[in-house]
């Protein structure tokens, strides 16, 4: 059994597509093996393995009702997982796409209709730019251990730097982890915007990997979306919460890279397309010396971080002990050691401190006693 990484299965019926996708995926320098129809394709699969698989829907001229490339996404599923699909059909509906993109794990789904040479090309470039799905890490949590054996490891295990990565690619996920735990951090692994605003919320990092587009090309495939905006987002708070930021994106039109330089003060832009592990390596490193004085909050501890936000949101010691479920004497401990490091005597002082490190006040402040 072969083992090629550049070798494409195209699964098609139409003599005219077969030529047409033969050809573009040649001049991509990928081998292309035909088959077409749902035997030849599960023979193809059990003889090599494929970097990509480009499946028509249905495999019996124009029947609308045969489903065929489901029957094949599913098998290249289950014998070669590494390999990236795409759905390729004239009978398409927005249910039929979801379900293809949610439940059978394509890559993306092209409409015959819409067809586009060029922007084929290009989503066959950014396939082969990205990881294959092989090397993927799912674990929400590794250690520098982990990273490398691919073992996963509890949240409650975690503690000195931390990273969060950011990354809609599980691919990619498990490359930048991996490397990452190797360099002595623990990372926190987010493949959303939800998610990864929640863990910022929640932790403090030591440093920040971003990817910018994180909806997935597959909803801008499908239904030509804008790019998404959510990864400046993310910039915009790392930079609010001086977490040092490096970028790792395939999106890299010399505006966006300068957009975020300019506007949200990264550390390095580096494009997936020519990625280096050691050119990331370096960019880690700058960061941590960017860093510099590590941020006055870095000294508390998790708890007690919490509790200054809730402080310096103007909570009284009664409300800190209800949202943190603890009771109010174990709050005064909290507080007693937080004026302590940070050194200051009141309240107003260490809500002061806070929003001088980027704690971000969700509600309006009000005066609050220093008994409360």
């Amino acid at each position: 059994m072969s083992n090629s990484s550049l070798r494409v299965l195209v699964v098609e019926d139409d003599r005219s597509w077969q030529s047409i996708l033969t050809e573009l995926l040649t001049d991509a320098g990928l081998a292309v093996d035909l088959a077409g129809n749902l035997d030849e394709a599960n023979r193809m699969l059990k003889d090599n393995s494929h970097r990509l698989a480009v499946v028509d829907l249905s495999l019996a001229g124009s029947d609308h009702r045969n489903h065929d490339g489901l029957r094949i996404l599913e098998a290249i599923r289950r014998h070669d997982p590494s390999c990236r699909t795409i759905l390729l059909t004239g009978y398409a509906t927005v249910e039929l796409a979801v379900s293809v993109l949610t439940e059978y794990g394509a890559f993306t789904f092209l409409r015959k209709e819409n067809f586009h040479r060029a922007q084929f090309r290009e989503l066959i470039q950014r396939i082969l730019a990205s990881a294959p799905l092989s090397l993927a890490f799912e674990e929400k949590t590794i250690s520098p251990t982990a990273a490398r054996e691919g073992k996963p490891v509890s949240n409650s295990s975690t503690g000195g730097t931390r990273a969060l990565l950011v990354e809609d690619d599980a691919g990619w996920r498990g490359i930048l982890s991996e490397i990452l735990g190797d360099m002595g951090y623990q990372v926190r692994l987010c493949n959303s915007f939800g998610e990864a605003t929640g863990c910022l919320r929640r932790d403090k990092y030591h440093l920040a990997v971003v990817d910018l587009s994180l909806t997935g090309s597959n909803s801008r495939d499908i239904f030509h979306v804008e790019e998404s905006l959510e990864g400046y987002q993310l910039l915009a708070s790392t930079k609010t919460a001086n977490i040092p930021t490096i970028v790792v994106s395939g999106v890299a039109s010399i505006d966006e890279i300068q957009r975020a330089y300019d506007q949200q003060a990264i550390v390095a832009y580096l494009e997936k397309q020519t990625f280096d592990r050691a050119a990331f390596r370096r960019a880690v490193e700058e960061a941590r010396r960017t860093r510099g004085v590590s941020s006055e909050l870095d000294i508390l501890t998790d708890r007690e971080r919490e509790a200054l936000v809730l402080l310096a949101q103007g909570m009284t010691n009664k409300e800190i002990a209800e949202s943190l479920v603890i009771t109010t004497n174990t709050v005064k401990r909290h507080l007693k050691a937080i004026f302590e490091k940070l050194e200051v005597h009141t309240r107003s002082a260490a809500a002061g401190k806070a929003i001088s490190a980027g704690v971000v006040v969700e509600r309006p402040l009000r005066e609050v006693s220093e008994e409360e």
